[in-house]
């Protein structure tokens, strides 16, 4: 009888995993068939890459399809050994080749390209915002690697990886730096249908992307860049012309700058075995809990973001006694094993299913991959664990007022951390919802505070700052519902609380 009771469980599970097996091939074949409706209403120009756009998508969909639950499983997780992790200051001290010219002449340059200004408020790429002196995200990566090829005597060229976002209004901006000792190029990442988050099926009923199309589609993260990299021919041309590794960072990162010393670690491994791919990670803080750690995992290198840990593990996962560092999404890749990797279809990155509610509140969900996952497919991986200041993302105004302020110092499209301010620690600011837009945080200050021995910035409500304002130590200035607050011109504020109400007004 038990045995009987066994062999039943067993059939229904099989049943059940049968009819489940049934029920994916169904919804394939139903996603099959739209994606072909799509590709009929392509004009003769569009129909090739958006076949391979389409084609790509549906690989992904075919693989979301099979995974289900966490993608980790907690318990194979290892700290990665000691080894595996460098220290920044053991490749610095290997100093650098009198040969430095032509180390640098096997590199490319990739810039992340893709986002837009929304969360700051802003239309278009988000690149061309201004963050310094007038100069834009874009200006300032221009500026950079031309300094390197004058410097160096070297040919270092930009690759933007744009999005069908940003394509159009970027290259309108690129004519400006025709002058520049940069060649600059541009590829596009995929374009994929965002699907139902009920029927799994795609919302967009044609190619196009305007009118009640706009959101049908989405840029499906930067994980793309290997697909999207090898399609659009650089990756052949690049290799062509003696090019070895890319260097890969988010554009809105500034602390990305070309790296001789880790380069050189690249080019001439003391160990005589090259990398074929480096992660610069760093220390977290209590700030950075959030973000993806490398570990060990099944014999390598893993990158483990927040999204794939079981819940009961999250709070471990966050703790910065256990996992202390996060991938800063610097990286540097061997070109030659990109194209080995993509040929062979060998290239195994995460799903992150991204749940997005339209303007006219339809549920969807977008399927997206992350470059950093990639790291356990190559060779000979590298975590480097580089300094704080090679992390310096501006993600919101809070990000943007440290970097205009007189904390960093503008040195050919470089920032640096002022010499005059005793500790290298950033201070933490928080601005509140009236500075979410650039365009209204930048009316409320009439200049950028002196910020040099500032720890800790909160402002909330109402709140202005005239000209020339100090500030130090720990600043709160709160303004509650219907108060206003105006600092007034060469105030200095150090360790402070201001609420209420002060206003300032011309006579």
């Amino acid at each position: 009888f038990v045995f009987f009771v066994e062999m039943s469980k067993a059939m229904s599970q099989d049943g059940a995993s049968q009819f489940q097996e049934v029920i994916r091939q169904e919804l394939e074949l139903s996603v099959k068939k739209e994606l072909e409706k799509i590709l009929t209403t392509a004009s003769s120009h569009e129909f090739e890459h958006t076949k391979k756009d389409l084609d790509g998508f549906r690989k992904l969909f075919h693989r979301f399809l099979q995974e289900k639950g966490p993608s980790v499983d907690w318990g194979k997780i290892q700290r990665p050994p000691e080894d595996s992790i460098q220290p920044y200051e053991k490749i610095k001290a290997r100093g650098l080749p009198d040969n430095i010219s032509s180390v640098l002449n096997k590199l490319v340059v990739v810039k992340l390209n893709g986002g837009l200004g929304t969360s700051m408020g802003c239309k278009g790429p988000k690149s061309l915002i201004g963050v310094r002196n007038e100069n834009t995200f874009l200006d300032l990566t221009v500026q950079q690697i031309e300094h390197l090829n004058k410097t160096y005597n070297t040919d270092v060229p930009l690759v933007l990886m744009n999005s069908f976002n940003t394509d159009e209004d970027t290259k309108k901006i690129l004519q400006k730096y025709n002058h520049c000792r940069v060649k600059i190029y541009t590829f596009n990442q995929s374009r994929y249908p965002r699907i139902n988050k009920e029927s799994l099926l795609p919302v967009a009923k044609d190619v196009s992307y305007s009118g009640e199309n706009t959101e049908a589609w989405y840029p499906p993260g930067h994980g793309d860049i290997y697909a999207s990299f090898y399609n659009s021919g650089l990756l052949d041309t690049f290799i062509g012309e003696g090019k070895e590794y890319i260097f890969v960072s988010n554009i809105d990162n500034l602390g990305a700058t070309v790296d001789l010393y880790i380069l050189n670690h690249l080019m001439n491994p003391p160990n005589g075995k090259r990398c074929e791919f480096v992660m610069e990670v760093t220390n977290k803080t209590r700030a950075d809990v959030k973000g993806g750690t490398l570990t060990q995992y099944e014999g390598k290198l893993r990158l483990v973001e927040i999204a794939q840990v079981p819940k009961a593990h999250v709070d471990e996962f966050k703790s910065v006694s256990k996992f202390k560092i996060f991938n800063t999404n610097n990286l540097w890749i061997s070109l030659g094993a990109v194209k080995r990797l993509q040929e062979q279809n060998a290239i195994d990155m995460e799903i992150i299913v991204n749940p997005k509610t339209l303007d006219g509140g339809l549920n969807v969900i977008q399927l997206e991959t992350a470059v950093g996952a990639a790291i356990k497919s190559f060779e000979n991986s590298l975590g480097i664990n580089v300094p704080r200041s090679r992390f310096l993302p501006v993600k919101t105004t809070s990000d943007l007022l440290l970097v205009m302020s007189n904390l960093y110092s503008l040195n050919a499209g470089s920032l640096t951390m002022s010499e005059k301010r005793e500790f290298p620690t950033v201070p933490l600011v928080k601005l509140g919802s009236s500075f979410t837009k650039v365009q209204d945080y930048l009316r409320r200050f009439e200049s950028i505070p002196d910020m040099l021995e500032l720890d800790h910035l909160t402002v909330s409500g109402d709140v202005t700052f005239g000209k020339n304002v100090s500030l130090k130590g720990t600043v709160i200035i709160i303004a509650n519902h219907g108060d206003r607050i105006d600092i007034p011109p060469g105030a200095v504020l150090e360790n402070k609380i201001v609420s209420g109400n002060l206003r300032i007004l011309d006579h």
